[in-house]
């Protein structure tokens, strides 16, 4: 049997395993998208218990820890399974847990131009770590220099000397420093002279596939968001600032919120979404449209606009939250705005239905 402890606060994060769930392939459509600026923002973390530490050099532990090591884009059941070892571990050993991650993917400076967008933003990730019951997140930034780090040298310098660890806990396929050539037998070999162990968490599979960042990215990117929800252990969202629009959707009889998320982040599939909204601390039902609104716009710019249901403040500025429950309908080139209309009342009425639903 799988224990599973829900969190339903906030966006919700699975803190261990769930059930096996079928899935399928499906196919993609590419976008075009504004670039705007991003810079991370921990102002909303103040006063929570766990440590927050920018770049190795600046840290300054002076207790044993339990460090896990990974990217951990997206938080899906996979890193979860790696995060309550860790902590279980570590609780038990009387040390710190830790996690060690990037504030950027390494593919940003290894692959360039060809690194796959983000599931979670470093913020968002930032958030749903604070929530577990770590002591330490130490970020570090991957550039051209530590791109160029041994995988020795990382131990020596940072597990060893920064963070005092006594515990590792990698991932089954876990690779780092220089040229990735260390993994978890290097860590292991070398934990004999530091005086630490390791813990290698096996994979967790789903329906027969391995859970992992890259199979929960590419359901993103079609559109699949009920599979990305059970291999995520939550539903997949997009947090951002609201922007000033060109208020067409009011114009109409539908204001939406205009969404500026992380540039780097992935985008579902063009098309309307059954979506909820979060604003502050309180949810509302939405429906969600990602695309080129063709019937209204001829720029072919990309936009994320989302509609509230019983809902008619200003947000213009705010930081909000949109989950996707699911894809309604791709997006489509109508011959008229009347007949634009028509159909995006039949979505309204088709979500609302959907939500009063038992």
């Amino acid at each position: 049997m799988l224990w599973v402890r829900w969190d339903s606060s906030e966006t919700g994060i699975f803190l261990g395993l769930c059930s096996v769930i079928k899935l399928k392939n499906t196919g993609n459509t590419g976008s075009k998208r504004e670039k705007r600026a991003f810079t991370y923002d921990n102002s909303d973390l103040r006063g929570i218990s766990m440590e927050i530490v920018q770049g190795y050099k600046e840290v300054q532990i002076q207790e044993a820890t339990g460090v896990g090591l990974g990217n951990f884009d997206g938080l899906h059941i996979g890193h979860m399974a790696l995060m309550n070892t860790l902590i279980y571990e570590s609780r038990l050993m009387g040390i710190a847990p830790t996690v060690f991650t990037f504030t950027k993917h390494p593919d940003h400076i290894l692959r360039k131009g060809l690194y796959q967008p983000l599931i979670t933003s470093l913020q968002h990730k930032t958030e749903m770590l604070s929530r577990l019951d770590l002591d330490w997140l130490l970020l570090q930034d991957f550039d051209e220099t530590f791109s160029q780090m041994t995988a020795e040298d990382f131990i020596e310098k940072i597990l060893f000397k920064a963070l005092k660890a006594k515990l590792v806990v990698i991932g089954f396929n876990y690779c780092f420093g220089f040229m990735g050539r260390g993994d978890g037998a290097l860590l292991k070999k070398m934990g004999e002279r530091y005086g630490y162990k390791v813990i290698v968490v096996p994979p967790v599979s789903v329906d027969q596939e391995v859970v992992s960042s890259t199979l929960i990215r590419s359901y993103i990117l079609h559109g699949d968001m009920e599979r990305a929800f059970h291999l995520l252990g939550r539903h997949f969202s997009i947090p951002g600032k609201v922007a000033d629009g060109r208020r067409i959707g009011r114009e109409i009889g539908f204001p939406t919120a205009n969404l500026y998320p992380d540039p780097e982040m992935a985008i579902p599939d063009f098309g309307v979404y059954l979506t909820r909204t979060k604003i502050e601390k309180k949810w509302y039902d939405s429906i969600t449209n990602i695309g080129n609104a063709p019937t209204i716009r001829k720029d072919g710019m990309f936009s994320i606009e989302t509609h509230l249901f019983n809902f008619s403040e200003n947000l213009y500025g705010e930081n909000i939250e949109v989950i996707f429950l699911k894809k309604m309908r791709g997006e489509a080139l109508f011959p008229s705005k009347e007949a634009l209309i028509v159909q995006i009342t039949k979505d309204v009425a088709e979500a609302k239905a959907t939500f009063a639903a038992p």
